[in-house]
């Protein structure tokens, strides 16, 4: 007689299977959650640089900084230093990108103005002020600026 092989799993083998996955699932997913948020903030800030340093040859170039744009807006005169479709899409952290210029408290800001009720706080944008500046949002080139509006100064 020959022995019979067995062609199939039984369910306790498949309910062991899933159980681990499901131990595996629970242990990777609060990790990939945390990585989502450190790429909105890498993302910030790379779009924050990128902006700072259009108004700093925009500075350059014509002897001022850029007026101060409604926000959202592409302030006037800026359409040729910055890709006005990212410009408006907004932030990877949500608002809006904003300039300010004598106003707030500053000569010149670029920054996000979270104008539609997606403020992540103090706490996210301490983050993002950690590995962009200093830490502290009252002080330094990334400042909060009031309530809604976070921005790197350009000119105090």
């Amino acid at each position: 007689m020959h022995a019979h092989a067995r062609k199939a799993f039984t369910l306790v083998e498949i309910l062991i299977v899933v159980v681990i996955l499901g131990i595996l699932a629970a242990i990777v997913v609060p990790r990939f959650t945390g990585a989502t948020e450190d790429a909105r903030i890498g993302a910030f800030i790379a779009s924050l640089k990128t902006y700072a340093d259009a108004c700093e040859y925009y500075n350059a170039r014509e002897g001022r900084y850029p007026v101060d744009g409604g926000s959202g807006a592409v302030p006037a005169g800026m359409e040729t230093y910055v890709d006005e479709d990212e410009w408006t899409a907004g932030t990877p952290m949500g608002g809006v990108w904003d300039t300010e210029y004598l106003d707030s408290g500053v000569s010149s800001a670029v920054g996000v103005h979270f104008n539609d009720g997606t403020n992540p706080g103090d706490a996210v944008m301490t983050l993002v002020d950690e590995r962009f500046d200093n830490g502290d949002l009252n002080t330094g080139s990334f400042q909060k600026l009031s309530g809604d509006r976070y921005y790197y100064v350009l000119a105090p």
